[in-house]
């Protein structure tokens, strides 16, 4: 998917990193925003680069990070002059929600993200039995992050649910800080 753009392109828009735990759907959902459609994917290695025309007046250049275990070193080096963070997050998988709070914690740690506004998503509410935003938000730890503005909003990369606003909202946050 990773899309080529010009220097100006990426220098006109705010700069937003995509990350998450493997499998989390970053590129799925990331993919249904730019096309609106369903997309088969693999594990991101290394990362893709789309600029998301929300609204007339509202753009956005996301870098979407591969997050398997051996990619998540390198995620520091995609931190500087990002203006927010969109952390996502399997709200189906219980399991690895505390290995999502130890890498979320860990990125947030780093320099460039001090008073970097976070949008987290919990995707897959298509699925059954999957965690609500407050149990999600309470694992994450995040009203323990007092020195950013924060979002949690729950969707679904497959249906499309809730990422307009997301990322519209991102934008928002953007403009505050």
């Amino acid at each position: 998917m990773g899309l080529l753009l010009s220097k100006s392109d990426i220098k006109r828009t705010p700069t937003v990193i995509l990350m998450g735990l493997g499998s989390s759907g970053k590129s799925t959902l990331l993919f249904r925003l730019k096309t609106g459609l369903v997309m088969d994917t693999s594990p991101t290695v290394g990362f893709n680069v789309v600029t998301l025309d929300l609204n007339k007046k509202t753009a956005l250049t996301v870098w979407d990070v591969g997050g398997q275990g051996e990619m998540r070193v390198n995620w520091r080096y995609f931190l500087e002059g990002c203006k927010a963070m969109v952390f996502v997050v399997d709200s189906s998988d219980r399991a690895s929600i505390g290995d999502a709070q130890k890498a979320l914690k860990n990125v947030l740690s780093d320099d460039n993200m001090k008073g970097i506004p976070l949008m987290v998503l919990a995707n897959k509410k298509d699925l059954p039995n999957t965690m609500n935003i407050r149990e999600v938000s309470n694992q994450l730890e995040l009203p323990s992050y007092k020195d950013r503005a924060w979002q949690i909003q729950a969707c679904s990369g497959l249906k499309g649910m809730g990422l307009q606003q997301a990322f519209l909202s991102v934008a928002k946050l953007i403009k505050k800080s």
